[in-house]
């Protein structure tokens, strides 16, 4: 086994701290709605254009210097690339809010978060190379039960085709997003999370500007400084914040793996909903928050006890073939060297890759 990597380490808690932000944006939507006419479309639109203006001032007053700032020069993604991570989630946020409008908040959140983990396991399997192994597996299954037994134990919520329709093309979008930043990272082209978030929220606001425009852009309300205040926090903690961290562990992490993470999402929001909004604390709370974060911390553990996932993890990460003589540092090669690639593979490294 691998030692673990500072890198995965720090990756690891940037997604656990974007998943329990992006868990408060729940609380503070339900206490702007209390609080003002503002729809879900038009919040959207404000969180994204918030979080846009935040991200610039960031990024004017940062000055990185020396290798930093010639690494994220040298990963730069093209515009082409960023406007399309924008548009995945702008397809993953606006998408959702149309499954809660359609057929409830509890079946909108359960098969959009439940269908994303296996949209990414699929993918990343197929398109990446990235084996969850058994013990993975079983991570999501759990993950997966202990989410459905949190958000529809209440009972409430009604399966309505169009809302699951709305909830599939959301888990879509995030799954795609997640799949795309991890593919970038392997690459060594993910960029500056900062400026790939700038694009996604900038990207997010121009396409909702006319669909909370026809909603409603400007709250009414007696409560402007509670509304305004509520409004900035939504743009910082869990856009601004929590996207950039997300972005940055998603490019380390494998992408099952990341899906996973963030199903602390609706732990947050719980936790959330009974300590600060006064909901009632139930049997089907605490096991599904068990089963969920028992899931998560296996799958953290396991990503931390192998290593990371960096730009190496995985059979598409190899260069398909290298000059004879030359070896991947550029260096030339001595006289009889072996080739790395011709080399037989150890099974135990291959076993072990695959867990």
């Amino acid at each position: 086994m691998s030692n673990p990597s500072p890198v995965s380490g720090r990756s690891l808690l940037y997604l656990v701290v974007a998943g329990a932000a992006w868990g408060t944006a729940g609380a503070a939507a339900s206490l702007l709605f209390l609080a003002s006419d503002l729809g879900p479309l038009a919040l959207s639109f404000w969180r994204c254009a918030g979080g846009l203006v935040v991200l610039l001032g960031v990024l004017a007053v940062r000055r990185p210097r020396g290798a930093a700032a010639a690494a994220r020069a040298a990963a730069r993604p093209s515009a082409a690339s960023l406007i399309g991570t924008g548009l995945m989630f702008t397809l993953f946020q606006a998408a959702y809010f149309g499954a809660v409008r359609e057929t409830g908040l509890a079946v909108g959140t359960v098969v959009t978060l439940g269908a994303g983990p296996v949209l990414i396991a699929v993918g990343a399997r197929y398109w990446m190379g990235e084996r969850l192994g058994r013990g993975g597996v079983a991570a999501v299954v759990g993950a997966l039960s202990g989410l459905a037994v949190l958000v529809l134990g209440g009972g409430g919520g009604e399966v309505r085709p169009l809302g699951v329709g709305w909830a599939l093309l959301s888990a879509a979008g995030y799954a795609g997003m997640t799949l795309r930043a991890r593919a970038l990272g392997r690459r060594g082209a993910g960029g500056d999370p900062l400026v790939t978030t700038a694009w996604s929220v900038g990207v997010g606001t121009v396409c909702l500007l006319p669909l909370a425009a026809v909603e409603g852009l400007v709250p009414h309300t007696a409560e402007l400084g509670r509304v305004l205040w509520l409004l900035v926090y939504v743009a910082t903690v869990p856009t601004a914040l929590a996207y950039a961290l997300y972005f940055t562990g998603a490019a380390a992490v494998r992408a099952a793996t990341v899906s996973v993470i963030m199903l602390i999402e609706p732990v947050s929001a719980a936790v959330i909903a009974v300590l600060v909004l006064g909901e009632r604390l139930t049997g089907a709370v605490v096991l599904g928050t068990v089963l969920l974060l028992t899931a998560v911390g296996a799958l953290i553990a396991a990503e931390a006890g192998r290593g990371g996932g960096g730009p190496a993890d995985g059979p598409e990460a190899r260069p398909a073939r290298e000059p004879h003589g030359v070896a991947e540092t550029g260096e030339p090669r001595e006289t009889g060297e072996p080739r790395d690639r011709d080399e037989p593979r150890d099974p135990c490294r291959v076993q072990s890759a695959a867990r």
